[in-house]
């Protein structure tokens, strides 16, 4: 018998992961072995499950997809992930490939398009969604930067955090480093974008895009 690729999803919304196990488990060679509704525990079910790719959400509330990937490739070299976002933004796709992901997808994009994503990825196949991969060509081209793109990956997701409301004690507890070490990131963040608080914060985040003013 043909071995399955086996998957698992991360996504605090339960309809969502729902309905893409519904679609994966109608195809042959998937299998979805695990579900997650968070960062943190995604990269505790990684290492009992060992899933083939591991399709992961990236604007998710505690630890953030981000910081989750980053953690997963740190740790274990052979992870394969596919981010995904509702956001169609440059940065997060950006960020996400740097962390380590092998692809990046809309949440919008065909359920084929996942499907093929999956097969991609598992091969050490880069996959971007096209209009994302084409946007990220013409600011390649033009040369344009987004004032977030200043951020490092770090502060990146700090801000993040930040813009959707997390206090920078719950950030603290989330990212496993000190309020103090927070603080610093925030006073990067404010020095580096020209911000004096949280409010101008989200404002930034809404109008770029990293989120949407329903999280």
């Amino acid at each position: 018998m043909t071995h399955k690729l086996t998957v698992m999803l991360v996504d605090d919304h339960a309809v969502v992961r729902v309905g893409f196990k519904l679609l994966l488990q109608s195809t042959p060679d998937i299998e979805v072995v695990a579900e997650a509704a968070s960062g943190e525990e995604a990269c505790q079910l990684y290492t009992e499950k060992f899933p083939d790719v591991v399709v992961m959400d990236i604007a998710m509330t505690g630890m953030g997809g981000l910081e989750a990937i980053r953690r997963l490739t740190t740790k274990h070299k052979e992870v394969c992930v596919l981010a995904l976002s509702a956001h169609e933004d440059i940065s997060h796709p950006l960020r996400a490939l740097q962390a380590g992901a092998m692809g990046y997808l809309s949440k919008r994009s065909a359920p084929e398009v996942l499907i093929d994503a999956i097969r991609a990825v598992i091969k050490g196949q880069r996959y971007i969604d096209a209009q994302i991969a084409q946007r990220l060509a013409m600011q390649s081209i033009r040369g344009e930067e987004t004032p977030v793109e200043k951020l490092s990956a770090r502060e990146f997701e700090v801000f993040a955090q930040l813009a959707r409301g997390q206090t920078v004690a719950q950030i603290s507890e989330t990212l496993n480093v000190s309020s103090s070490t927070v603080g610093t990131h925030l006073y990067n963040i404010k020095q580096k974008l020209g911000l004096s608080n949280q409010a101008e914060m989200t404002l930034l985040a809404v109008r770029h895009g990293l989120i949407s003013v329903s999280d």
